[in-house]
């Protein structure tokens, strides 16, 4: 057994060695689709992030006062129910809601966030208008609802969300259709690599089946091969998305906390599990590439 590994090994490092080039032109393809791969994910969920509080319809949130009690936060929910021709369903997001979101809204403003405390955060009404509801509608519930005592503010955003949604469609369709190709290139390229070093060592692998060995103990090391191709480029993208999302979130810090872009950065959790996806897609990648050509061109 331990035999057989050794020479899987070695025979792994040699075709490497005969095939520098190819392989380093692999490994740098793959690597480049897995890093455009990857960003696609990071700016999607720093879209998500962005647009967290409108999810489900909602385009309005009324803020209140903290201190406001049951029975006045009544009247802000009597005042939504008497406008049904407007609204067709609001939620209430108390303080709980309210920090949660804060989590994720000032995920890059650190500071920001540690300022709001349950004291003073306001919990808030979200309200999803009636289908067919236009902008100036809402401008006008917008300025009843300010009307309201204990209404500490009204967010309505208009057209923006809507925007932000097709922005976070356009660049995530394109980058996704360009990491693709790009993954389909490696993929390529990794099948060349494997064809290339099989056609060198065409009289070898004639011996080796004179002796009697199988086809899967020939196949093994160019699979292996491909294989390692694959997860080095991973290894090289995860590298540099790493250090893109390091440099993006402490360059979110030093914007204006106005920017809106304090919620455009990812958490190390959602970090680490697309980095395994980065890391099973590129193996995958390399396997299937080195696969399909060792089991086409064994015959040489």
């Amino acid at each position: 057994m331990l035999a057989r590994l050794a020479y899987v090994l070695r025979e792994t490092w040699a075709s490497f060695r005969r095939n520098v080039t190819l392989t380093v032109a692999a490994i740098i393809t793959s690597a480049v689709a897995l890093l455009i791969f990857g960003l696609t994910l990071y700016v999607q969920k720093g879209f998500d992030n962005t647009v967290s509080l409108w999810e489900g319809g909602v385009e309005m949130i009324v803020q209140v006062n903290p201190e406001a009690t049951t029975d006045q936060r009544e009247i802000i929910a009597q005042t939504l129910a008497d406008n049904s021709a407007l609204v067709e369903d609001y939620n209430f997001c108390d303080v709980d809601c309210a920090l949660a979101e804060a989590d994720v809204l000032f995920a890059g403003d650190p500071t920001t966030r540690a300022q709001l405390t349950a004291e003073n955060i306001p919990p808030s009404y979200k309200v999803v208008p009636n289908d067919g509801t236009n902008i100036d509608d809402m401008r006008s519930l917008d300025e009843t609802l300010r009307s309201v005592p204990n209404v500490r503010n009204v967010v309505f955003p208009g057209e923006w969300v809507e925007v932000v949604s097709k922005v976070k469609g356009f660049i995530g369709l394109f980058t996704l259709i360009l990491s693709i190709l790009l993954l389909i290139a490696a993929i390529l390229l990794i099948w060349n690599t494997i064809r290339t070093a099989m056609f060198a060592r065409r009289r070898e692998i004639e011996v080796m089946k004179l002796v009697g060995a199988t086809d899967w103990f020939i196949r093994v090391p160019f699979m292996l091969e491909g294989l390692i191709q694959g997860l080095v480029g991973a290894l090289f993208a995860n590298a540099a998305l790493w250090l893109i999302n390091n440099r993006w979130t402490a360059g979110v810090e030093d914007f204006p906390s106005d920017s809106g872009l304090a919620a455009m950065v990812v958490d190390g959790d959602f970090q680490a599990s697309r980095m395994l996806v980065i890391l099973i897609i590129g193996m995958g990648a390399g396997a299937i590439g080195s696969g399909i050509a060792a089991s086409r061109f064994l015959d040489v």
